[in-house]
């Protein structure tokens, strides 16, 4: 269902209210039109944030009857499944969804130092293009783990990552980039807004706790030193470019880089911001419709309960679907009640679809997914 609210008096758009002079005619004044709660499974929708870490279908079937398609990401990380096997289970989800689901690729940095790397791992990076990788992802090592031959951080900027980035941007292959950490990851677990569970759990990345790592803003300036380099790669910021704290500070940056854009998978951050200033917010995502890609960071496992584990994915999509279409009332556990942002059924088509494919150049891709 959608809902039509006709402008006759006055329109507010940007914190400005127009009133309209008697002689206008009805028929020059726009209608906006909203998506209920009710439209949730009727409105094909893409999640570009996903890792799927199980040969289990289970997540796939649930993705199905909630009309979603979606990228799974491989990362280069320490914990958990090799990138190895993490490709492995991509390609064989891919083989057997191929209108489902599309994937991204990594890179191992295991070799750097090898006056052969680059070139090693462009023609690896060429073969997962061919075998079905849309994307290429670099992770948070670089510029928080990785060290060179004389124990300086290596950071994402290097100019011995020129080639891969080169590379990418002649063939248009978009770079999904977890550069850094969000801004509480400097911070005593105390004082964080929302990340304690994870750095109690990941004290390694705890920046707290390594004063002599690179700042907060030493990630920052060399991801955009980055962009600054290669300014027509295609760029997604994962976890909203790591500027989940200020969403002037991430206008600054998609106003300066304009093949940049950023998932939103900082959503109790995005909360927050609502909760703070929900009109803010609102023009926010107004004004950036084309910039912002819908996405969870969802883990999927293998597991004993996957009708629990189904259903505990189904109620975060519609929650989070709640907070993008309606203006219901939502809780912020700590902080109250504000109303979500009820974004334009445009806008909304844009963040949950649209600019996903076109970025990924899936426009034409499965009209009809199985």
């Amino acid at each position: 269902m959608r809902f039509l609210f006709p402008v006759l008096l006055l329109t507010v758009a940007f914190g400005h209210i127009r009133i309209f002079e008697s002689d206008e005619k009805m028929e020059d004044i726009g209608e906006e039109e909203y998506y209920g709660l009710e439209d949730f499974g009727s409105v094909k929708k893409f999640d570009v944030h996903i890792h799927i870490n199980t040969e289990e279908d289970f997540f796939i079937a649930q993705a199905q009857a909630d009309n979603f398609r979606f990228l799974d990401i491989v990362d280069d990380r320490p914990f958990g499944l090799p990138m190895e096997e993490q490709q492995k289970l991509a390609m064989l989800h891919l083989k057997n969804f191929p209108k489902r689901m599309v994937f991204a690729t990594t890179f191992s940095v295991d070799d750097w130092g090898n006056e052969k790397w680059s070139e090693n791992t462009i023609e690896k990076l060429k073969k997962s293009v061919s075998e079905g990788a849309v994307a290429v992802k670099i992770w948070k090592n670089i510029g928080m783990d990785l060290r060179d031959e004389n124990g300086k951080f290596v950071m994402v900027d290097d100019a011995r990552l020129d080639p891969i980035l080169d590379f990418l941007e002649t063939n248009n292959i978009p770079l999904l980039g977890h550069n850094g950490e969000p801004r509480d990851c400097w911070l005593p677990l105390d004082e964080m807004t929302f990340s304690q569970g994870y750095y109690s759990a990941h004290p390694e990345y705890h920046m707290y706790l390594h004063p002599e790592y690179p700042s907060y803003q030493d990630q920052i300036d060399a991801r955009d030193h980055m962009l600054e380099k290669h300014p027509n790669l295609t760029f997604m910021g994962a976890h909203l470019g790591s500027l989940e704290w200020s969403l002037d500070e991430l206008a600054k940056r998609l106003d300066r880089y304009p093949n940049m854009h950023v998932d939103l998978t900082r959503l109790s951050n995005l909360k927050l911001h609502a909760f703070n200033d929900r009109q803010k917010t609102r023009d926010f995502f107004i004004k950036y419709q084309d910039r912002l890609i819908y996405g969870t960071d969802s883990q999927i496992n293998t597991t004993e309960n996957p009708t629990a584990f189904k259903k505990n994915i189904h109620d975060r999509w519609l929650r989070e679907w709640k907070f993008y279409v309606t203006d219901e009332q939502i809780n912020l556990k700590d902080y109250g009640d504000f109303k979500g942002l009820q974004l334009p059924t445009e806008v909304v088509d844009k963040i949950y679809a649209k600019n996903a494919l076109r970025i990924l150049g899936l426009q034409n891709w499965g009209s009809k997914p199985e």
